[in-house]
């Protein structure tokens, strides 16, 4: 139900933003697509040199042999740019939250032979750069840092199989990656 909450919060947020926004940028994550989950962003000009983006990634995919990395996941982050929004240099400051149920998958024996599903939610700092190619097009690169707090059930791989344990962890690390696709609606 927080979770419900929180979406419907962020999508508030991008509306009433929209409304008095004059730049809107349309993104997609390319190294999210190379790993097929798709993605879109849109991007809102907030204030002279601050933006808000709401990139959202939805991977519905099972693969064969009960092989499976599911998720729905958002990532708003405020973003400062250095000179004007949508060009140069700018830092960040995202929150992030996904629900998964990952598994079957990887080269560690934990993984390949488990099934996860859960959730995560947290913050970070990024840092990235937008180069302009096109009038309406550009390529950024993003990387950020920060926390994430997880909590999953574990499960054997295979259908209807009884849940094995309950597991919390603390994350610290990499919380963001991003070449992105920009294209600027003005």
């Amino acid at each position: 139900m927080q979770s419900k909450r929180f979406i419907l919060l962020i999508m508030v947020i991008s509306f009433c933003t929209l409304a008095r926004a004059q730049k809107i940028a349309l993104k997609n994550n390319l190294l999210m697509d190379g790993m097929a989950s798709p993605n879109l962003g849109v991007e809102f000009k907030v204030g002279v040199r601050t933006t808000l983006d709401v990139p959202v990634s939805w991977n519905l995919w099972s693969f064969s042999n009960d092989k499976k990395f599911k998720h729905f996941a958002v990532q708003p982050e405020l973003r400062w740019w250095k000179c004007q929004p949508f060009t140069g240099h700018f830092l960040g400051v995202h929150a992030h939250y996904a629900s998964y149920n990952a598994g079957g998958i990887g080269p560690f024996r934990t993984i390949k032979d488990n099934r996860y599903e859960g959730w995560l939610a947290g913050v970070g700092v990024s840092y990235g750069y937008n180069w302009i190619f096109a009038p309406r097009w550009s390529l950024e690169a993003t990387v950020g840092t920060g926390y994430a707090y997880m909590s999953h059930d574990k499960f054997p791989c295979g259908k209807c199989k009884p849940k094995i344990g309950h597991k919390t962890a603390h994350y610290f690390g990499l919380t963001k990656l991003g070449l992105t696709l920009v294209f600027l609606i003005k």
